[in-house]
């Protein structure tokens, strides 16, 4: 039976786990003042000054920072604003246009002082390629909307754009043929948490050495996220994947999701204030005696580990284009072996 809440999220209970640090006593001074002989001021500024120039020399040149355009469809969704934010912060170029349906108030949005143009979707075909030839190497970020995935892959595909997909639903099976027939470099994944991809890199590594290891199992599933995630949670369906692998018998229709703020405060734990924007998953096993079993859990408030990972993704598939990889097609497991993450 699945637990009445999930465990508090950190954020929730840092405030009452938080003590004062004792205050160390301050330590007499051991010597007195003057008992030691000061060398010449020239002396020690050239006694510095060498150690300086040693250092200088012997100490590596920092690798250069990666810095290309990055175009964020769309910057009108909080996803899309915060990628666009961490996307500045990591000093990429953030390309001053953006496609949504959206009507926002002259036609723009101000992101960290810039302002980035948006347009109608229907315009993406005519404009897009403008942009492409003023913005070289330019790679697109997707967060739409599930409907918009798979018309929007077959867009960049069609003009020969690089791109990372982080909207979740449409029909996966054609979106990666599209990205394999028209041989385009992309990052696709329903998860673009690096720490929460890990723990499904796990899943899926017990899953494939494991198979039918909790045969007879009972699954529940329940996952919370802000009301506006219309679909399905894609990293749910991951990890349930692996659970039916493991020979769990599931149906994703017997997944409970939580839409409600008011049943996402009091059932899940939900701090109040990410009530717009969290990931709460709960997986519960149950043996067949009920005898035995094993819980999952995996929070997340806020939207920045998912930022963070996308901006990754973006710098990773940059280097696969400038290196000439034949793969073209990745995926965020590709992008936690490469091992050169922020």
């Amino acid at each position: 039976m699945l637990a009445s809440t999930f465990a508090a999220h950190p954020a929730a209970a840092a405030a009452a786990r938080r003590q004062r640090r004792p205050v160390c006593p301050r330590q007499p001074f051991c010597s007195q003042i003057g008992v030691a002989t000061p060398r010449p001021l020239m002396a020690r500024l050239s006694i510095t000054n060498a150690l300086a120039s040693q250092s200088l020399e012997s100490s590596p040149a920092a690798p250069p920072k990666l810095s290309f355009p990055i175009l964020v469809n769309s910057c009108t969704g909080k996803m899309g604003k915060a990628v666009a934010e961490a996307a500045l912060s990591a000093g990429l170029q953030l390309v001053p246009v953006s496609f949504s349906a959206i009507e926002v108030p002259d036609g723009k949005v101000e992101i960290c002082d810039r302002e980035i143009y948006i347009h109608d979707p229907s315009e993406g075909e005519r404009i897009l390629p403008s942009i492409a030839k003023d913005y070289p190497d330019m790679i697109v970020v997707d967060y739409t909307v599930p409907d918009a995935v798979n018309a929007n892959a077959e867009l960049y595909c069609k003009l020969g754009l690089p791109f990372v997909m982080g909207t979740t639903g449409g029909n996966r099976q054609l979106l990666h043929k599209t990205v394999e027939d028209a041989n385009v470099y992309a990052v696709i994944s329903p998860q673009m948490g690096k720490q929460v991809v890990a723990f499904l890199a796990a899943m899926e590594i017990m899953a494939k050495q494991f198979p039918g290891a909790f045969s007879g199992y009972k699954l529940e599933v329940m996952e919370s996220h802000q009301a506006t995630k219309l679909d399905l949670s894609g990293t749910a369906k991951a990890v349930i994947s692996c659970f039916q692998n493991l020979g769990v018998s599931f149906d994703l229709n017997e997944v409970k999701q939580v839409r409600d703020p008011q049943e996402q405060i009091a059932l899940v734990g939900v701090p109040e204030e990410h009530l717009s924007g969290h990931a709460f998953h709960m997986y519960h096993l149950t043996s067949p005696d009920e005898t035995v079993s094993f819980e999952f859990q995996h929070n997340v408030c806020g939207r920045s580990i998912y930022a963070e990972g996308t901006v990754d993704a973006a710098l990773f598939l940059h280097k696969k284009i400038q290196s000439g990889a034949n793969k073209k097609l990745y995926d965020m497991i590709d992008v936690l072996r490469e091992g050169n993450m922020r």
